[in-house]
């Protein structure tokens, strides 16, 4: 298998690093991902300026870009065929509900399912990053499976593995998205020079977290697997929209 992978904590981030070890062995593995952390970059590509592509000395490919820029990069221009997958993880931190909106981790998986190619975005569910290794093997199941079994539709799939060893995990679950409440208020302080500066507040709670949902799964100790989808037409306003405008 042609693997490439990313994310958005950087190149150097311990989540790749732990990533690229555990699928090495699978076949063809290629890391291009961001010079610098770029979490919260969502899917933005970068119009105003060149790219640069630079390779460190572990062999992983850094680009002076978005999460989005690498795997654009790679699949369009750097590698001579086409990825069988494109995986970007391992975050540390969750990546669940509307924290997808803004992911880069999410960002950079659904750019290779936009350009057709089978895609997984992976979170390790805690700030405290002890269990990379628990995640890196959730992973290299999923690309086995896929090897093995192809699942015959094009697949971006969010996934999202508690921070415990992997013979502590209570399971795997299909989940669907759940939702946050409203964020907290930006914080505002007053910089060294006396400039007002605001920093943008915490992520809220979680707001529907039931049974099904991604925070549910994982509260329960288990690996929740989210199939994604682009389309963001609100199907059910259509005609209500037309009615409105009188068409």
């Amino acid at each position: 298998m042609d693997l490439l992978l990313s994310n958005d904590d950087g190149y150097s981030a311990p989540g790749l690093v732990a990533l690229a070890a555990a699928l090495r062995d699978l076949g063809k593995v290629t890391v291009v991902a961001p010079e610098r952390n770029r979490s919260g970059a969502s899917n933005s590509l970068t119009l105003d300026r060149p790219l640069l592509l630079k390779t460190a000395e572990n062999g992983f490919h850094y680009v002076n870009g978005t999460p989005s820029d690498c795997v654009h990069l790679a699949v369009t221009g750097m590698l001579p065929g086409e990825p069988d997958m494109v995986i970007s993880g391992i975050n540390l931190g969750s990546n669940m509900g509307d924290d997808t909106i803004y992911s880069g981790t999410v960002a950079a998986a659904m750019e290779g399912y936009l350009l057709g190619v089978p895609a997984l975005a992976v979170s390790l569910a805690s700030f405290a990053g002890q269990h990379f290794d628990t995640a890196a093997r959730v992973v290299r199941a999923l690309v086995e499976r896929f090897r093995a079994q192809p699942f015959g539709a094009p697949v971006l799939l969010n996934i999202n593995v508690p921070d415990v060893p992997f013979d502590a995990l209570g399971g795997w679950e299909v989940t669907r998205l759940g939702r946050r409440h409203k964020a907290e208020p930006v914080v505002k302080q007053v910089s060294p020079r006396g400039d007002t500066v605001y920093w943008i507040g915490a992520a809220g709670p979680a707001a529907d977290a039931g049974a099904g949902t991604d925070f549910h799964a994982v509260a329960q100790g288990k690996v929740s697997i989210t199939p994604l989808q682009i389309d963001l037409t609100h199907a059910a306003q259509l005609g209500r929209v037309r009615e409105w405008l009188g068409l």
